[in-house]
């Protein structure tokens, strides 16, 4: 009877390595094969053992390496030769990661694997800049939405919903719409004052901040030029991160 390998759809969490799980760490430094996304970071990767293999199959605006079809075949092959496989996913495999669609397909072919949660963008970045998903008194909720347009089309959000000012909104992927999404949160009444964060390389050595408000946010991405990858927060939640001291913090922070 031939054995299948089984694959781990691991969390590789928001990029600073002291953030993955127990189980997380434990995998990486077993693996004997690690297919990685783009959104792993560099100090992760650290920890895969110098002799095994490596497969990039990162993705990113404009370049694919390769595509997720393809990506769910190579995971199903590399299992039926009999190999063990550690699939390496930036910050939690079922937020905006593709998991699910990964999982449903090694379901599908009858190979074993199973899920590894890791820390999400928006818990571990809005931690690392002192920011809370909700606080009593400024939010009562918070909504995870992504900003990447397919072929650099229009959003499909539910703008009036998204539009609460009792709720965080914490944008995925959004650096490339952040303009358009703010003039859209606008034109769905939420008020021009509203604050947002922009969150460089989250958790990592190379952090930077943005704060801004939805009306000034245009000028402020001009200057400040952020790069992916990087996340938004919007909110009154985002006063907060005002008032934190910066005592000893390496992130470089950008008030509007």
């Amino acid at each position: 009877m031939v054995r299948f390998g089984k694959v781990s759809l691991v969390g590789a969490g928001p990029g600073d390595p002291e953030l993955l799980t127990v189980k997380a760490t434990r995998l990486i430094a077993g693996a004997g094969l690690v297919v990685y996304d783009r959104l792993v970071g560099e100090a992760v990767l650290d920890l895969v053992p110098a002799a095994a293999r490596r497969i990039d199959v990162g993705k990113e605006s404009g370049r694919h390496a390769l595509p997720q079809d393809e990506i769910n075949r190579l995971l199903v092959d590399l299992a039926r030769s009999g190999q063990d496989v550690v699939r390496l996913k930036g910050g939690d495999p079922f937020v905006f990661g593709r998991g699910g669609e990964e999982a449903l397909h090694l379901a599908r072919h009858g190979i074993p694997h199973d899920i590894v949660p890791g820390i999400t963008a928006a818990s571990g970045c809005a931690a690392a800049v002192g920011i809370p998903l909700t606080h009593r008194g400024l939010s009562d909720g918070v909504r995870l939405v992504t900003g990447h347009r397919q072929d650099d089309g229009e959003l499909d959000l539910n703008f009036t919903a998204l539009a609460d000012p009792n709720c965080t909104l914490v944008v995925y992927m959004g650096v490339g719409s952040a303009v358009r999404l703010a003039a859209s949160l606008m034109e769905a009444g939420l008020p021009g004052g509203t604050l947002v964060a922009v969150i460089e390389r989250g958790t990592t050595p190379s952090q930077r901040l943005l704060t801004a408000t939805l009306d000034t946010l245009s000028e402020q991405m001009r200057i400040w030029t952020p790069k992916p990858p990087a996340l938004l927060m919007i909110g009154r939640v985002v006063s907060l991160a005002l008032e934190r001291p910066r005592i000893g913090e390496p992130a470089e922070v950008a008030h509007a």
